[in-house]
C-alpha cells in the first residue's frame, strides 16, 4: 500500500513538473522592422556580413536573432565552409537569392580562432574548411528557409547579386553572451569596426 502511495506521488510530481513552462515568467522580446532595417543599412554601408541583433534566454536554451547581408559572389572564397559545434541556425531569406551547399563531411577542417567576433558573440566554437564531401546544394530565394544543425558544414557557392536573411540561432549550451535591446541600440550607435567578421 505504501509503495502504491509513493509511486502515485512520484507520478503526480512527474506530471506536474512536465507541465511547468520551460521559461518561467519570461518576457517576450520585440524587435521592430526599423531596428532590423538599421542593421541592414549598417551592413551595407560598412561591408559587414553577420550581425547579432539579440541573444535571449528562453529557459532551457538561448536564442539568437541576427541579420546577414552578403554581396555578389561568383565562386566560394577559400576555406569558406563554416561549421558550428554547439549552435544550430535557421535562415529565412528576406531579399535576393543564392546557392548554399551543406553537409557534415568537411574537407580540410581548421579550428576557428576563439578570438573571432563571430565565435565570441554569434555562433560559438567551430571550424572552417575548404569544401564539403558529398554536399547537398540548395538554391535559396525570397521566402525560403533552411535549417542548418550544429556540426553541419555550410557555405555559399554563388550569390546572384546579394542576399539578406534573418538568422535564428539555437544555443542550448549558452555558448554566446546575451544581448538585449539596450545593447543593440548601443551597438548601432557605435562606430562600425571594419574587416571580416565571419
Amino acid at each position: 500500500m505504501i509503495q502504491r502511495i509513493v509511486l502515485g506521488m512520484v507520478a503526480a510530481l512527474f506530471v506536474l513538473s512536465a507541465q511547468q513552462p520551460t521559461c518561467n515568467h519570461c518576457s517576450a522580446t520585440y524587435v521592430s522592422k526599423d531596428e532590423l532595417a538599421a542593421y541592414t543599412k549598417r551592413a551595407i554601408e560598412n561591408h559587414l556580413v553577420d550581425q547579432q541583433v539579440r541573444s535571449v534566454d528562453l529557459g532551457k536554451t538561448q536564442l539568437g536573432l541576427g541579420i546577414v547581408y552578403r554581396g555578389k559572389l561568383d565562386q566560394p572564397a577559400k576555406n569558406s565552409v563554416a561549421e558550428h559545434d554547439l549552435i544550430s541556425e535557421v535562415y529565412y531569406v528576406i531579399e535576393g537569392s543564392a546557392t548554399l551547399e551543406t553537409g557534415p563531411d568537411i574537407v580540410g577542417e581548421q579550428r576557428r580562432p576563439a578570438t573571432m567576433q563571430t565565435v565570441k558573440e554569434y555562433n560559438g566554437p567551430g571550424n572552417n574548411g575548404a569544401s564539403i564531401r558529398n554536399g547537398v546544394t540548395y538554391h535559396l530565394v525570397v521566402g525560403d528557409a533552411i535549417i542548418v544543425p550544429a556540426g553541419t558544414g555550410h557555405m555559399f557557392t554563388k550569390i546572384d547579386d546579394h542576399i539578406r536573411y534573418l538568422m535564428v540561432r539555437i544555443d542550448p549550451d549558452r555558448a554566446v553572451p546575451l544581448k538585449n535591446e539596450a545593447q543593440s541600440k548601443a551597438y548601432l550607435a557605435s562606430p562600425a569596426k571594419q574587416g571580416p567578421n565571419n
